[in-house]
């Protein structure tokens, strides 16, 4: 009886935060849909969330939540870096038995199944440190890869390329490439030139997904928490997800033009016209749509108790901190809100994303 070969797919990516989780949320859906029994493994992780006595890969926790085989958690998360553990390991290599681990692990995940989705951390060489590189964990597992880029050509072509080159070192197959976060203007002039560029260089391309605003749109609890925020009122609504951020130092008559739907206004706390601006603009839609995602206040400020009682009526989430305005804008933009279990809007995009972009059928087929 001929042993059943088990679909064995890497993800990997030119940098971090290109993606991956995106796609194996995704393709997990897809391969579930086609009756395939699926696992997903994460070897090495770098941030994590703890369950019970484990830490716990904080992308394998996610697809462990979503797709209910959170009793695998163990397996799924073999290995965790936190911080100071590269220093521990150059002083004290330990690859043996960091190999055992992802090796034991996979082989259990594996059984009885059709198919395996095994994300790696960042760039082919992320991990040499510990001696487990992706290019080095998808060569001892046997694992066919699929690189994840963003948008562009030229600088796109050149990194993958530098990537190929590390997993051909290691005699690891390149399944294909995704291309990520293609802006909707260039989707088809990325699509054909990319195409054929890859395809000159002897790669297939898997698919080619446009960029989503609502992947990186973070809610106004995100906010709160990531930037260590009070909250003054609007408890209830804090989930509102925020599209637009602005930066209300000009006049309120100039303001009322940039108020689109999910807008995050930040204004010193002094600015009663620009605070008054956005609730009552908030209340003329309705809170239609949620026009107002919410409010910073800044610079340590608090306007007069009448103009919080009015905020606190309004129900919009107000945030409150001791920073300038232009110090919070510039977080806010740098600020990277990965999937969570509770994204499920976020969780449902991706899943259509992939099945929409994404040519499953060439990987099945040569995985």
């Amino acid at each position: 009886m001929t042993k059943k070969k088990v679909k064995n797919i890497f993800l990997s990516s030119i940098h971090q935060d290109a993606g991956k989780t995106t796609i194996s949320l995704g393709l997990y859906t897809v391969f579930k849909e086609r009756k395939l029994k699926t696992a997903f493994m994460k070897p090495v992780g770098q941030q994590f969330v703890s369950v019970g006595d484990l830490n716990i890969d904080k992308d394998s926790y996610l697809i462990g939540e979503v797709f209910r085989c959170n009793k695998r958690f163990k397996e799924m998360s073999p290995i965790t870096i936190g911080r100071g553990y590269t220093e521990k390991y150059i002083f004290n290599p330990h690859k043996d038995k960091l190999k055992e681990s992802i090796e034991t692990s996979f082989k259990t995940l594996i059984k009885g199944k059709d198919a395996i989705i095994v994300e790696g951390t960042g760039h082919a060489g992320v991990g040499s440190v510990i001696d487990f590189s992706n290019a080095d964990v998808a060569q001892l597992l046997g694992s066919k890869v699929i690189i994840v880029s963003e948008g562009g050509i030229g600088k796109s072509i050149d990194e993958i390329m530098l990537n190929k080159a590390l997993f051909d070192l290691k005699n690891v197959e390149i399944l294909g490439v995704i291309v990520n976060k293609v802006l909707p203007e260039k989707y088809e002039k990325i699509k054909t030139i990319l195409g054929k560029g890859l395809e000159n260089k002897g790669l297939r391309l898997l698919g080619v997904i446009p960029l989503d605003p609502l992947l990186s749109s973070p809610t106004m609890q995100e906010i709160k928490i990531r930037l260590g925020l009070e909250l003054l009122c609007g408890d209830l609504d804090t989930s509102r997800r925020v599209a637009h951020t602005i930066v209300a130092a000009m006049e309120p008559h100039n303001m009322i033009h940039y108020l689109k739907k999910n807008t995050l206004v930040l204004t010193s706390g002094d600015r009663v016209d620009n605070i008054l601006v956005a609730v009552s603009s908030h209340l003329v839609s309705g809170g239609e749509g949620n026009q107002v995602a919410g409010i910073i206040l800044t610079g340590g400020l608090m306007p007069n108790p009448k103009i919080i009682d009015l905020l606190k009526k309004s129900k919009i989430p107000v945030l409150l901190t001791e920073n300038d305005t232009y110090t919070v804008a510039g977080k806010i933009e740098h600020l990277i809100c990965k999937i969570q279990k509770t994204d499920k809007d976020k969780i449902q995009e991706a899943k259509h994303l992939v099945k929409q972009y994404v040519d499953v059928n060439a990987i099945l087929e040569n995985a």
